[in-house]
């Protein structure tokens, strides 16, 4: 943790409590970021100039910590200010161009040994927790500042991000009917083989292409016939021209006049008993 130590000397006669402690591994953090201090107070003073290191009257009020940072090769500024609650310092970071927030609390004693202020060595406790939570939480690469190639690629980026999403936002638009590189599947003629039989009689009910089809035709089935033709009627129950030639014909009973009677190897009907029936 290049850099702290040096940082920590510099202040430590002004180290009087924990949250002291807190906030100056917080500026060293904004520091290794890119970012440097302004000064401190809300508003911008004539004293301004960027600094690694913290102005004067840091810690001159110790409920209330506020600082001005400014980007190392940017204009991008921040507002910091930490509020002590309890055993907890508050930290609230707003980016001044869109007023967005981000906000840590940080839980005093999880991080600083307040019987060790002025030993460098045995301040700090768990800085590794305490640097990745101001780094994801407090200081989100949204918000941290960039060489002016890496802004202008990211001008260009969001630009054509935006026209992008205006284009398919926009109702008037139509889209194309089929995709510019896709065609059509072709269909074989003939009949399917494997695996492409399945679902075959659903595409060619008649059985044009060869198959056997999906309707059922006594008179269409592939069996041989028995020569009847329905379209000549049939005696005691249609008369002749009821069925249209060639229209398909399901028998609903024995075909003829006389019809067979109970074979006698016919068996007798469910719970008849008598042996001479």
């Amino acid at each position: 943790m290049a850099g702290l130590e040096v940082l920590y000397t510099h202040v430590a006669g002004s180290i009087s409590c924990p949250q002291d402690a807190v906030l100056c591994f917080v500026h060293w953090e904004m520091i290794t970021s890119g970012y440097r201090c302004l000064g401190s107070g809300d508003e911008p003073r004539s004293t301004d100039k960027k600094s690694e290191l913290l102005p004067a009257d840091w810690n001159s009020n110790k409920e209330l910590y506020t600082l001005r940072y400014q980007g190392k090769d940017s204009n991008a500024q921040l507002l910091l200010k930490a509020i002590a609650v309890d055993s907890t310092l508050i930290f609230n970071v707003m980016t001044s161009s869109t007023q967005q927030v981000s906000d840590l609390t940080v839980n005093i004693s999880d991080h600083v040994d307040a019987d060790q202020l002025h030993t460098f060595d045995s301040v700090f406790k768990d800085v590794a927790s305490l640097s990745e939570k101001v780094k994801t939480q407090l200081l989100p690469s949204q918000g941290r500042p960039v060489g002016r190639k890496a802004e202008k690629k990211s001008q260009r980026d969001k630009e054509e991000e935006e026209r992008q999403r205006g284009e398919d936002s926009d109702p008037l638009r139509i889209p194309p009917r089929h995709p510019r590189h896709n065609t059509p599947p072709h269909w074989p003629p003939g009949p399917m083989v494997p695996p492409f039989a399945a679902g075959g009689a659903d595409l060619d009910p008649f059985g044009s292409r060869g198959g056997g089809g999906m309707i059922v035709d006594p008179l269409r089935s592939g069996y041989p016939r028995s020569g009847f033709d329905p379209s000549s009627g049939i005696p005691d129950i249609l008369p002749p021209g009821a069925v249209p030639p060639g229209a398909r014909f399901d028998p609903f009973g024995p075909v003829g006049r006389h019809r067979p009677g109970p074979d006698p190897d016919h068996m007798p009907p469910p719970g008849y008993d008598d042996m001479f029936m």
